[in-house]
């Protein structure tokens, strides 16, 4: 029964969150809370992995949970059903998107849904700030407040806007902040 929940749920984070990997946060935080397969901070995690190992996060944390919750076939299967979705509805639009590409009601719909994709991603967005930098406390709480973990996001912010630091590929930031992280046990 748990292998047929877990191809269901991520089949619906697959159909609705539009806009990638980012996009399936808030749909990730609502199936842990029903689900209790994993907490805020697990999620946290999760994402902080998916980002920096290849491959697409949402796939990536799909995977994870499938594993966690029911083993190799539970990761196979929540990754099934998280990609499912997107390969039907592209197989579907591209067979009538030639037909209608010129159409103003097809460019709308995609216009429109720009904005969707970036509200659903400033939401996870804020949520995974909440849960580093608040420990999923009040926001903006300067009692709860990380203070390294908050210091250390704004030197890698303001290093990525120096010149010649723009240049070095992102891994090495990645590779930095996993070492400072491991150095200073945030």
């Amino acid at each position: 029964m748990i292998l047929l929940r877990l191809y269901l749920e991520f089949a619906k984070v697959g159909l609705f969150a539009v806009g990638g990997g980012l996009a399936t946060i808030p749909f990730l935080q609502d199936m842990g809370a029903r689900t209790g397969w994993f907490t805020n901070t697990d999620l946290t995690t999760m994402i902080a992995v998916s980002e920096s190992t290849p491959g697409p996060m949402g796939v990536n944390m799909a995977t994870y949970v499938g594993f966690e919750a029911a083993g190799p076939v539970g990761a196979a299967l929540a990754t099934l059903g998280l990609v499912t979705p997107s390969i039907i509805v592209i197989l579907i639009v591209a067979g009538i998107l030639q037909k209608f590409r010129q159409s103003k009601t097809v460019d709308a719909v995609f216009y429109g849904l720009r904005p969707a994709s970036t509200a659903l991603i400033a939401a996870a967005g804020l949520s995974v700030a909440a849960s580093v930098f608040w420990g999923g406390r009040e926001l903006l709480s300067l009692s709860g407040t990380r203070w390294p973990l908050l210091a250390l996001s704004a030197a890698v912010f303001l290093c990525t806007q120096h010149k010649q630091l723009k240049k070095l590929h992102p891994i090495v930031f990645i590779a930095a902040a996993a070492v400072a992280g491991v150095v200073f046990q945030f």
